[in-house]
């Protein structure tokens, strides 16, 4: 079929190429426009856009679809079906419209929970323990399509958010394939979303990285993990009347009933060679710590150079 491909991350890239490898005709890409980055902001291209590049295909970048000229540019290529994955811009009824066959989405959750912006990192940040890999086609409401086909995807105790994500970015793309594979042969079906259990997983915010010791420890675990590795859940640590921020990147929960005491409230190292801090209630161990300008390592390294003993209050 002739397709039109709709990406910007990384997480977009494995889908574009198994659609490629299924020897259906990609016609253009459409990604965000190239961004400033680096210490020479020099504008570099998205991940999708320099795949698409190397593959030789033609890349469409727009702002928006407000121009009437973008959208007749895409309405123009006559494509028999769009699939978009992690694209970034809102797609207008004027191109859910355009392609023959309709537009259709690989979603990241078990809709229609977690419909929005963050679904892999609110999946984990939440304790839930099942996704899935979701190919939908799309309407004009936020992530609210019939579902077409989906694979559900366990989400272990200690996996974190980049994990998951690798996990859904090559489960997805064989969902999406299969899903053009049924759309080309008039055998897709559909399936409309529960009306009951949506949720919507907002887009996630610089100050909620900091960490919260006085919430249970399981919540805490939980947030590390979902933030992991980007952009890193937080704490502080005081150090000659400066303070200074430190990334955990993998935590493990070590129970979840330690009550708080006067001598160890929430925040409080309670094992220092293994880094175990009082949460409200419970226990975390941090395994794996970046600080501020260095590289991720694991936790002991970094304590021995930078202990923190039992006893200390970590903000």
């Amino acid at each position: 079929m002739r397709i039109v491909f709709m990406g910007t991350p990384e997480f977009s890239v494995p889908t574009l190429a198994a659609i490629c490898d299924a020897g259906h005709d990609v016609i253009a890409v459409y990604s965000q426009p190239p961004r400033a980055a680096g210490r020479g902001q020099s504008e570099r291209k998205s991940p999708v856009h320099k795949f698409a590049d190397a593959a030789g295909i033609t890349v469409h970048t727009p702002v928006s679809f407000k121009a009437a000229s973008d959208v007749e540019t895409f309405q123009d290529l006559e494509a028999d079906a769009a699939v978009v994955v992690a694209y970034g811009l809102i797609v207008p009824r004027s191109i859910l419209d355009a392609p023959k066959l309709g537009c259709y989405n690989m979603h990241a959750s078990a809709l229609p929970r977690w419909r929005g912006a963050a679904p892999i990192q609110r999946a984990i940040m939440s304790g839930d323990t099942h996704t899935a890999a979701i190919a939908m086609r799309m309407e004009a409401g936020l992530d609210t399509g019939p579902i077409c086909l989906s694979e559900q995807i366990a989400i272990g105790e200690n996996m974190t958010a980049g994990e998951l994500h690798d996990v859904l970015a090559t489960t997805g793309a064989s969902v999406m394939v299969e899903a053009l594979k049924k759309l080309e042969a008039g055998e897709l079906q559909e399936t409309p979303q529960d009306e009951e259990g949506v949720t919507y997983a907002a887009k996630i915010e610089k100050a909620e990285a900091r960490l919260d010791f006085d919430r249970p420890a399981r919540d805490v675990h939980n947030h590390v993990r979902g933030l992991s590795p980007f952009p890193g859940a937080w704490f502080e640590v005081a150090r000659n009347d400066k303070s200074e921020r430190i990334k955990v990147l993998r935590s493990i929960c070590v129970d979840n009933e330690t009550p708080v005491t006067a001598s160890y409230p929430p925040g409080t190292v309670t094992d220092g060679p293994c880094l175990t801090i009082q949460c409200n209630p419970g226990t975390v161990q941090f395994t794996e710590l970046q600080r501020a300008g260095k590289r991720p390592c694991p936790a002991h390294d970094v304590l021995c150079g930078f202990p923190m003993p039992a006893g200390e209050q970590l903000s």
